[in-house]
C-alpha cells in the first residue's frame, strides 16, 4: 500500500499526468460523445420524401412533376412588367396595419 501511496504522489507531481492524461482522456471520451450526436442526424435524415397521397391526408395539394417544369414557370414570368413598381413599406408593429405607408424621404 505505501509503494502505491508513493508512486501516486511521485506521478501526480508530472506534468503530464497532471495536464496530458486528462487532456487525452477529454478528447478520446469527446469522440466517443460526439459519435452519438451525430449519429441523430443520419437517423432522423431517412425519412423518405413526402408522396401525394400523404400531402392529401394532411391537407397539402401537390402538383404532378410533370405539371412544374422550368418551361410552364418561364411562360408564367415573362408576362410580368418588372419595370413599373412601387416601393411599399409594409407596416411596424406599433401601427395600424391597415393603411400601407409611402416609402420615401
Amino acid at each position: 500500500m505505501n509503494t502505491f501511496q508513493s508512486r501516486f504522489q511521485y506521478y501526480s507531481k508530472r506534468k503530464f499526468f497532471r495536464f496530458g492524461v486528462p487532456f487525452l482522456l477529454l478528447m478520446v471520451g469527446g469522440s466517443f460523445g460526439l459519435k452519438q450526436f451525430a449519429q441523430l442526424r443520419y437517423t432522423f435524415s431517412k425519412k423518405g420524401t413526402l408522396t401525394v397521397e400523404e400531402a392529401e391526408k394532411h391537407g397539402l395539394l401537390m402538383k404532378k412533376p410533370e405539371e412544374v417544369t422550368l418551361e410552364t414557370e418561364y411562360a408564367k414570368v415573362k408576362d410580368i412588367d418588372i419595370e413599373s413598381w412601387e416601393n411599399i413599406r409594409g407596416p411596424r408593429p406599433w401601427e395600424d396595419g391597415t393603411t400601407p405607408a409611402k416609402a420615401g424621404h
